[in-house]
């Protein structure tokens, strides 16, 4: 078995979700000998350089911090190798060349927000949302070269509800990942760990796939059944946002985020798309029933609740294409 006090590690990762992992490793005495994130990027209109979660966590922690601009950098991988680490952990950072993730002596692994092998890719939390999936969870695995594939160490499972959007399941992913992470590293120390090969669960099947979302994929089709529309907004919600084109009585259309919604059953479609506004309701038309607007984002402006919005607009005559 291997001493704790004798594990070096490696942690890489960039975005908020990898946070909680790396904070849950150094309160619990882990020794964290460097950190790898993305380098700084410029953000907004002055283009102020903007530094990533784990960045800010690493500074304000004292650990050893590197941005290399490329995986590949001699300088940066001489750097790397003479951390003298035992074990490199990624979670939401980039795909790694092999002369990364082969170098420590117990391996690399990674933590995806997915039940692998279901949701390979860059966006599994949005995907199995969008598709309307009732569970989820967190996975970790060894790393190889084909993204997503190396062998299962272990997995938590969570419930996704009807209506909850992929913020609250992100956020609920982001603190079992910060558990199962910790577990993981334990399992290693204690030496028992089973790694399960991802064909083993596969059964022949094929894997599901979660590709990037794109702008266009954000679009809002309104011919597709009300129950499709509503688990692709709250897929989507509250980023990157499902979005409509959105006319007031004739006008122009502007791009207008759909940030919520809720099914309407009991009414039946006629034509996708077209609105109907009844007092403080904003009832849509799709490819069955309909759904209602909870809330939304016009272009220009802030997020608000439907019956806000509905407040300030004078006219009725609002159609969704």
């Amino acid at each position: 078995m291997m001493n704790k006090d004798d594990l070096r590690i490696v942690f890489l990762g960039t975005p908020e979700f990898a946070v909680n992992s790396l904070d849950t490793l150094v309160t619990n005495g882990f020794n964290i000998v460097g950190v790898v994130t993305m380098p700084d990027k410029p953000a907004g209109r002055g283009h102020k350089l903007l530094q990533s979660a784990v960045k800010q966590y690493a500074i304000e922690h004292d650990l050893h911090l590197m941005q290399p601009v490329s995986l590949k950098d001699e300088i940066f991988v001489n750097e790397l190798r003479s951390l003298n680490a035992d074990l490199f952990i990624v979670i939401a950072f980039r795909m790694l060349p092999m002369v990364v993730w082969q170098m420590p002596r117990l391996g690399t692994f990674n933590l995806h927000a997915s039940l692998l092998p279901r949701y390979r890719g860059a966006a599994p939390i949005n995907r199995a949302v969008m598709n309307g999936d009732t569970e989820t969870g967190v996975t970790t695995f060894m790393l190889r070269h084909e993204i997503d594939t190396g062998d299962i160490l272990g997995q938590e499972r969570i419930e996704i509800g009807p209506d909850e959007c992929v913020g609250s399941v992100h956020d609920r992913l982001m603190h079992i990942g910060a558990r199962l992470t910790l577990q993981t590293v334990n399992d290693i120390i204690a030496g028992t760990l089973k790694p399960i090969p991802q064909d083993e669960l596969l059964r022949g099947e094929e894997p599901t796939p979660a590709p990037k979302i794109f702008r266009e994929d954000c679009r809002i089709d309104w011919t597709r059944p009300a129950r499709e529309v509503h688990n692709h907004i709250r897929g989507l919600s509250p980023y990157p946002a499902a979005w409509t084109m959105m006319s007031i009585s004739g006008g122009e259309p502007a791009m207008t985020k759909i940030l919520e919604t809720r099914i309407h059953p009991e009414y039946t479609s006629g034509q996708p798309g077209r609105v109907i506004v009844t007092g403080n309701e904003m009832i849509v038309e799709c490819g069955d029933c309909a759904v209602t607007i909870e809330r939304l984002q016009p272009a220009g402006k802030r997020p608000m609740c439907t019956g806000e919005y509905l407040r300030g607009q004078s006219s009725s005559n609002i159609v969704f294409e």
